[in-house]
């Protein structure tokens, strides 16, 4: 039998599954109106999600979107996650069941690297066999795979517009958030990093970094998103003004490099002017300024300091198995003196997973940018500035980490997706070429 018609018998069977539930769940809620008519609500409104993913794929992925930038903790059935990794969860099962088929070309080497890096890391789940370093390996198929998966449904549907609107209006409301706060916080004489509080807490490099991720697409405008320079610009400087309040060093820095990327690319569709990289090179050296009082400051407890002293004893801790490493999520078990997350994207895979799965790592990071960057640049450009602004802001601070990580996956299945919508009428003429070609005997 072939690929495509087992993906189509499994997506019949999903959606006779999906019927299934939904009419199960409409018996029920019956029976709950009187007793728990809150709860009664919500079942509504699941089966509703439910009958209209049976009819369109790119609901629940579409709804959930602004899940994703949510990392509230949950808790369930013993194991706590994010709301962002919940949502991205929840989304990820009518995408990969019911979303369009087939995967173009590039979408397809896309999730080639991802499985490259799960394997990888597969040894490391031989060698230290707990709980965490099972269901991180699940996770982190999740954030990159997972996401990838989600965005190309959206995409490929035909929503990405709607899909890219529903996130930045969500990191539209984080940086007004952080700036009002900062504002307050401002008035009262405190000028330190903000760290939002409410509606619930927030680390600054977790806004610095979404809030980056987010300006990257903004400043490049792709034209399948249809935003106009002036809109997008006013809320470009809006998810700026949210990093500068956050004083988030990292995410200013891969904002930075990811701005000169996209204005030093060439592009037929858009003109953009460089003198943004005006702003850039005096931004970046504040930064070195920074880090420079920190070095003559001599307070061993500063974050500087504390990285350098994180950095040492993830050698140590990596010198315990430096081919497969000591296991994913190391830190949540007492194996060890330490338990810190190293704040560097290859430091961290290095101990979890050994040279094997930082070679995964590579192959997977690069590997996605370099597909982003060949993909036709009013696509590509967006999306590989996104992947290529996490890398270099996980150099000083945690990758695998819920939102952070899934995002620039996210934005570059939704990039995928309309791709292959644009040029759908390309990818069947050569497949009909491929098909006539096998046919004709040699």
């Amino acid at each position: 039998m072939s690929r495509s018609a087992i993906l189509h018998r499994l997506a019949g069977v999903a959606w006779v599954m999906g019927i299934a539930i939904a009419v199960g769940l409409l018996l029920g809620t019956g029976g709950m109106v009187e007793r728990q008519p809150k709860l009664a609500v919500v079942v509504a409104v699941g089966i509703l999600a439910v009958g209209l993913t049976l009819v369109e794929a790119a609901t629940i992925p579409l709804l959930v979107i602004p899940a994703l930038l949510v990392i509230n903790r949950v808790h369930a059935g013993g194991i706590d996650l994010s709301f962002s990794d919940f949502a991205l969860f929840v989304a990820f099962w009518p995408a990969v069941f019911l979303g369009k088929r087939p995967y173009s070309r590039p979408m397809r080497t896309m999730i080639w690297l991802s499985v490259i890096y799960q394997v990888s890391t597969m040894f490391t789940l031989v060698l230290n066999p707990y709980k965490a370093n099972v269901v991180e390996w699940f996770h982190a198929g999740l954030l990159v795979a997972g996401a990838l998966i989600v965005g190309w449904t959206v995409g490929r549907a035909g929503y990405a517009r709607l899909g890219m609107n529903a996130l930045v209006l969500a990191a539209a409301v984080l940086a007004v958030l952080a700036v009002g706060q900062a504002l307050i916080a401002y008035s009262r004489g405190d000028f330190s990093p903000l760290y939002v509080h409410w509606p619930y807490p927030m680390h600054k490099n977790f806004v610095g970094t979404i809030l980056g991720c987010i300006a990257v697409v903004l400043y490049a405008r792709p034209p399948f998103i249809r935003w106009r320079r002036g809109t997008s610009l006013a809320l470009f400087w809006l998810c700026v003004a949210g990093i500068l309040v956050s004083q988030s060093r990292q995410a200013l820095i891969g904002l930075g490099i990811a701005l000169v990327f996209i204005v030093l690319r060439r592009e037929s569709h858009v003109r953009r002017s460089r003198l943004i990289m005006l702003a850039v090179a005096p931004l970046l050296g504040l930064i070195g300024m920074s880090v420079n009082e920190q070095v003559k400051s001599g307070n061993e407890f500063n974050s500087l300091f504390q990285r350098l002293s994180w950095f040492q004893d993830s050698v140590d801790v990596w010198s315990r198995s430096p081919y497969f490493g000591v296991g994913l999520r190391w830190w949540y078990t007492d194996r060890f003196k330490v338990r810190f997350q190293p704040p560097n994207a290859e430091m961290e895979v290095l101990t979890s997973a050994g040279i094997v799965g930082l070679l995964g790592f590579l192959i997977l990071m690069v590997g996605a940018i370099v597909v982003l960057w060949r993909l036709d640049p009013a696509f590509g450009t967006a999306a590989a500035a996104a992947v290529m602004s996490r890398m270099v802001q996980a150099q000083m601070d945690l990758f695998w980490v819920a939102a952070q990580a899934s995002l620039p996956f996210l934005i570059a299945g939704i990039a995928l997706g309309a791709h292959a919508l644009e040029h759908q009428s390309d990818e069947l003429l050569e497949r009909l070429a491929q098909s006539e070609r096998a046919s004709v005997p040699a």
